[in-house]
């Protein structure tokens, strides 16, 4: 049974969709953890709030991780955009070739 799975599409998309989880859970926890050390060492070495520079990573690598959420958890309606737009084409270049 498990070399029947290995075989399978649906598990290897599967496979797939859980491991983009994964990645996306590692970087959310990366980020929490670099960003608190830097706000830290922020706070604790600046002079007045004119000092602050903390946010700006903050706020670059939080729109990163938004794109990366909303690539892995945005579109739960099936493939993504991308996949939804090459088979598309490719679609439409198979009834170009045959002349339909």
């Amino acid at each position: 049974m498990e070399n029947e799975q290995r075989n399978d599409p649906e598990y290897h998309a599967a496979r797939k969709r859980v491991e983009a989880r994964m990645g996306f859970y590692v970087h959310l926890a990366v980020y929490v953890v670099v960003n608190a050390i830097l706000v830290t060492i922020n706070l604790v070495k600046s002079d007045s709030p004119a000092d602050w520079w903390f946010y700006w990573p903050l706020l670059g690598w939080g729109i990163g991780i938004a794109f990366h959420a909303f690539k892995v958890f945005g579109n739960r309606g099936g493939d993504s955009l991308k996949e939804r737009w090459v088979e598309r084409e490719t679609e439409k270049e198979m009834h170009r070739r045959q002349g339909t």
